[in-house]
């Protein structure tokens, strides 16, 4: 079963949502992925962690970047249980937008993705997994 955790407060987002992350791993999945902000930057950036990997391999990866540690202290995490998409890095939520404001994570189906994604493509977007959660940013992209 899929999981969703969000983080808003004054310490840094990104060792708060994977301590979250790893208490959701009870229900399984086989990806999981974290997206950080700093909504105190002008430039608003998203950064994403994300793969198909078990929530404490991807801690141990993000500490490896020597530093790169994020210090955002806002940032949303989901582990996956594939149901569009193969167990992947690219299919690992969350997704991001063309411009890379918007981050989503989504729990669900969404039964007209198909439909979606091919007007989004004829629109410009450029999404890159194949998962049905994906054409939500580029939706919001487009009528933000």
């Amino acid at each position: 079963m899929c999981g969703i955790v969000g983080y808003i407060g004054e310490k840094k987002a990104q060792a708060v949502l994977l301590n979250a992350l790893g208490k959701l791993e009870y229900r399984g999945y086989d990806s999981c992925g974290i997206a950080l902000t700093d909504v105190s930057l002008s430039n608003g950036s998203i950064q994403v962690f994300k793969d198909a990997v078990r929530v404490n391999v991807l801690a141990k990866k993000l500490a490896a970047l020597n530093g790169a540690a994020h210090d955002g202290k806002t940032g949303i995490g989901h582990t996956r249980w594939a149901t569009h998409g193969e167990p992947s890095k690219k299919n690992a939520h969350p997704h991001l937008d063309c411009s890379g404001k918007f981050a989503v994570v989504h729990n669900g189906t969404i039964n007209n993705f198909q439909q979606l994604r091919e007007q989004l493509t004829a629109e410009g977007h450029n999404l890159v997994s194949d998962t049905d959660t994906e054409a939500l940013p580029h939706l919001i992209e487009k009528y933000y």
